[in-house]
């Protein structure tokens, strides 16, 4: 069975402002997420689905979907505040989303294969897709608990407008995942990378360094496991007070190595990453995207 991609789609740039999903950088209007897509297809995956909000249904169905038909088949899932298990409710006042592995949550109807997860706003590269095309068409059928991440560098996936988010990670000497931090504040001061610790201090870690960019690959077992944390996670107190607590991916998957669960494969790019986390970074996305089209890696129209 080809695996699935999962779009992570539901949410607003915050900082950048606007949709920027459906952002057009590439020259006849293409989105990142439009080259995302034209590389998983050519990776061998076999559907797409994408969790979004409700709201702006009708403009991702005309801007978005209606491109990839008779390409390959595609799913809606909607990510809510409200969407919640049984016997729980979103406190009063609350207006941030859950956070990724909450969007996660909401494709388990309608993805019983293996998966991919990726950021809809991110431009990854092709080679990322074929590596993580290549691990999730070679599990066996029926594997639980044996998922992957594709590792960037931490030096090649900053911003020159701002800090970054990031899940810092550890590996073992098999490349296995050790262990995912999430840093909010990620950048270049004074010549070295450095991420704001959880104390207030300014700590570097090497260029090379591997982080997560959001882009992993799971086998459906990991529903389960993402609804029995979320269900640990909301009945903690300080999660519903502080209302813009936030239920990550990375969270749930340190959970998971920590008690020996599961194991996560990080798999090695050739892959920079780059994207619009800033209105700043927008110009230097475009001209990125234009010399890949110049240099013949995709074709002027992708669909």
């Amino acid at each position: 069975m080809k695996p699935t991609l999962f779009l992570l789609a539901a949410g607003m740039g915050s900082r950048y402002g606007g949709l920027k999903q459906l952002d057009g950088l590439g020259p006849n209007g293409e989105t990142i997420m439009d080259y995302s897509i034209y590389d998983a297809i050519h990776a061998g995956f076999g559907k797409l689905v994408f969790v979004i909000r409700k709201d702006f249904e009708a403009d991702f169905r005309e801007k978005i979907i209606a491109k990839y038909e008779g390409h390959i088949p595609c799913e809606l899932v909607f990510q809510s505040l409200d969407a919640l298990p049984e016997g729980f409710a979103c406190p009063e006042g609350r207006t941030k989303p859950w956070g990724t592995n909450h969007a996660v949550l909401m494709g388990a109807p309608v993805i019983h294969e293996p998966f991919a997860v990726i950021n809809c706003d991110d431009f990854y590269g092709r080679d990322s897709f074929q590596v993580m095309g290549r691990f999730l068409s070679a599990l066996p059928e029926g594997s639980k608990n044996r998922y992957a991440m594709v590792g960037f560098r931490v030096g090649n996936t900053l911003s020159e407008s701002g800090t970054v988010s990031r899940g810092i990670c550890g590996t073992d000497d098999r490349r296995m995942l050790s262990s995912v931090v999430e840093r909010t504040k990620i950048e270049r001061r004074d010549g070295e990378v450095k991420y704001l610790d959880d104390d207030g201090q300014w700590v570097a870690t090497p260029e090379t360094t591997p982080v997560s960019m959001n882009f992993w690959g799971f086998t459906p077992d990991y529903f389960t496991y993402s609804e029995d944390y979320f269900r640990a996670f909301l009945s903690d107190p300080k999660n519903l007070e502080y209302l813009k607590s936030e239920f990550f991916i990375p969270l749930l998957v340190d959970k998971l190595i920590r008690e020996k669960t599961a194991t996560v494969e990080v798999l090695d790019t050739t892959s920079r990453w780059f994207g619009v986390t800033y209105p700043e970074d927008r110009p230097a996305v475009v001209a990125k995207i234009q010399s890949l089209v110049d240099a013949g890696v995709y074709p002027a129209r992708l669909f």
